[in-house]
């Protein structure tokens, strides 16, 4: 295998056997020169100079073995000899199995997509300079995770292994502590910022990096899922979760909630969910027929559907349901990431009636934030492969392995609770922060979950003052609204200031 391997690299040039192009036991072409270009981004009066690159870094185990090859794109400020070290934030978004260009061309990089409120982007799309970009605080290093965008995983890496929890975690570990060591940053404050399951990752990653003693300053989770069993079938933690959103997804159509603020309605519901709908699930038939009723009538109430059709679907109304019945007469299904975001009913008569093809809130956005990368790359002269995996769930998300090993106890949970690894992080170093962000349209990784799965870590006061909660009228991908957006610029600089 390895004369194979000798061979097919000179024929490709001058690469060696590990920088073959290879995703799993799939050969594809040579790996790219890395590239690099000088940049200004500038908003007003305010001007920053910075140098762009895209290149890889090796992800190696302990005895040197090359894992994959993790593409990055850094965008590293310009700054006097003598100045102090500026943070770098390492940055990605999630799936698992999605690339990282909507948390940098959409969120926080230094050039995003101009967005169109809540209507599909036309082509060409239209860049900017990011009015809120967190450059403006801190470097930054956005990440694809190993089988994602131009990230690539060794031909003999065992991907069962790498495609899970802890195997992603620690790919980024060593990701990240490689990255530092070749740009000479040790000296910098770290920072992770990550996106719905790069939250998961944070959690565990972050205590990774305090137990390798890399110093730890800060840690962004933006639409946070912890606690995996809300996403199992049939659990009434998913069905809590998602009860606010429903009812802030309502009064925006028009459906409920009339005369009432958004920022009420949903404090409400979260309310209610906590008072009055979670014990009447934890009762399950054991709760009585007028009870029964009288919570689907108030359900009704929040969340515009039927009390009668509440009722038969025994108080519990899955994400599908929802997005298919509360538009239905309008022929429309809403969006799961951002519920505000609508397209079209499926076409019953061909067998689709109870389906729902993509998501519009995803589908209005990622081929203009996809198109915008490409031509930020060809800016670089960076020559990218013609296919960019933005998202390649069918063969790494299908693939993942949730069980993940419980901190201190050596046992593994098949669906874990990542939020006793934040804990376990902040007991090993008290004086990381960590920022909670989430949107009250986000139906994908509910705000209220990620609010009860740290309070459910009974941190001794000292470290809960270490985490701060931040929600945003706005769905997953909190930066598409662009109030938000500003909201989120604020909120950053704060949170880096401390």
């Amino acid at each position: 295998m390895a004369e194979k391997l000798e061979q097919d690299a000179c024929a490709a040039g001058s690469q060696k056997p590990d920088e073959l192009y290879t995703v799993g036991a799939e050969r594809r072409l040579p790996l790219p020169e890395p590239a690099s270009a000088k940049m200004a981004w500038e908003c007003g009066a305010e001007r920053i100079a910075y140098t762009a690159s895209a290149g890889h870094v090796d992800v190696r185990t302990d005895t040197g073995a090359l894992v994959g090859k993790m593409f990055f794109l850094s965008y590293v400020a310009d700054a006097p000899a003598d100045a102090a070290p500026r943070p770098v934030t390492f940055c990605y978004n999630g799936g698992p199995g999605s690339a990282s260009v909507p948390v940098n061309m959409g969120g926080i990089g230094p050039k995003r997509v101009v967005t169109d409120g809540l209507n599909h982007l036309a082509t060409p799309p239209r860049v900017e300079d990011n009015p809120s970009t967190l450059l403006r605080v801190s470097d930054l290093v956005v990440l694809d995770a190993l089988g994602t965008g131009y990230s690539v995983v060794a031909e003999d890496a065992d991907t069962a292994r790498l495609w899970s929890v802890d195997g992603d975690a620690d790919a980024f570990c060593r990701a990240i502590m490689a990255w530092l060591n070749e740009n000479n940053r040790w000296g910098s404050p770290v920072y992770l910022f990550g996106e719905s399951y790069g939250t998961v990752r944070n959690a565990v990653l972050m205590r990774l990096l305090t137990e390798r003693f890399v110093p730890l300053a800060g840690v962004v989770m933006l639409s946070s899922v912890f606690d995996w069993v809300q996403k199992m079938p049939g659990s009434d933690l998913g069905y809590l979760g998602l009860m606010p959103t429903y009812a802030a997804t309502a009064r925006h159509f028009g459906k409920a909630g009339a005369g009432t603020s958004e920022a009420a309605w949903f404090d409400e519901a979260m309310e209610f969910t906590e008072r009055v709908y979670a014990p009447a699930l934890l009762r399950g038939d054991r709760l009585s027929l007028e009870e029964r009723g009288a919570v689907a009538r108030e359900l009704s109430e929040r969340i515009g559907l039927d009390a009668a059709f509440i009722e038969r679907n025994n108080l519990r109304i899955d994400l599908t349901t929802f997005r298919n019945e509360l538009l239905a007469k309008e022929g429309l299904v809403t969006g799961r990431f951002d519920t505000r975001f609508t397209t079209y009913a499926p076409c019953t008569s061909l067998g689709g009636g109870q389906q729902i093809a993509g998501d519009a809130s995803s589908d209005a956005v990622e081929a203009a934030w996809t198109a915008a990368f490409r031509q930020h790359l060809n800016e670089l002269g960076y020559e990218g492969a013609p296919v960019y995996p933005l998202s390649n769930f069918m063969s790494v998300g299908l693939a993942w392995d949730r069980s993940h090993e419980v901190p201190g106890t050596g046992m593994r949970a098949s669906a874990p609770n990542v939020a006793y690894d934040i804990a376990a992080a902040l007991k090993h170093s008290p004086t990381v922060r960590v920022a909670v962000l989430g949107g009250r349209y986000d139906a994908a990784t509910p705000y209220w979950n990620a609010v009860r799965d740290i309070s459910c870590l009974f941190l001794p006061e000292e470290l809960k003052r270490r985490v701060e909660f931040k929600l945003y009228s706005s769905g997953h991908m909190a930066y598409v609204d662009e109030p938000t957006l500003e909201a989120l610029g604020r909120d950053m600089t704060e949170f880096y200031a401390q």
